[in-house]
């Protein structure tokens, strides 16, 4: 008995839950093509022009230090190499990024235009977009809150995507 009022609990929860998720995934997608604006804008104010995303992202995690491929598509969730690769290979033409062999692994990093241009886009990031998000938020917003909130919702969406793929091969 216990186990069906469990249920019925559930069920209705998930009934109430629906649409506020789609709400939420619609706000989620429009964040997400906001940033993606912003990231293209803010390149193109540092003087990087006709990147997409992905390779700004990616010129963004080698930033951080030496990378691997795999280094870069597990910090960015992607799962299909051959991306990162593309990007990779762009950034290098660029002369954005170089790389070094250690032992049998291949690392990526910024070379000196690279680092400048990732200076450039962190200045620029500051000014327009830190200073904005400071004067609304008054230092309340607590951004290291939100962003364990987004990495638990990550984790909730891959495994919900991974128990989904499991459903579909039965």
């Amino acid at each position: 008995m216990t186990k069906l009022l469990e249920d019925k609990e559930l069920a209705r929860l998930v009934d109430h839950l629906a649409p506020v998720m789609t709400q939420f995934e619609l706000s989620m997608i429009v964040a997400r093509n906001a940033q993606e604006q912003w990231s293209l804008r803010c390149a193109a104010a540092s003087g990087m022009k006709g990147y997409s995303t992905i390779d700004l992202l990616v010129l963004h995690m080698i930033g951080y230090g030496s990378k691997r491929v795999a280094d870069i598509c597990f910090s960015l969730n992607i799962e299909d190499t051959h991306i990162v690769s593309y990007a990779l290979k762009k950034l290098q033409r660029a002369k954005l990024v170089e790389n070094a062999r250690i032992g049998k692994d291949t690392f990526f990093l910024p070379t000196a235009e690279g680092k400048a241009f990732i200076e450039g886009y962190k200045a620029t990031r500051q000014r327009f977009l830190i200073r904005a998000l400071a004067k609304f938020s008054g230092g309340e917003l607590d951004l290291e809150q939100l962003t364990d909130m987004l990495r638990v919702l990550s984790g909730l969406y891959e495994q919900a995507a991974r128990s989904a793929e499991n459903a579909q091969a039965i």
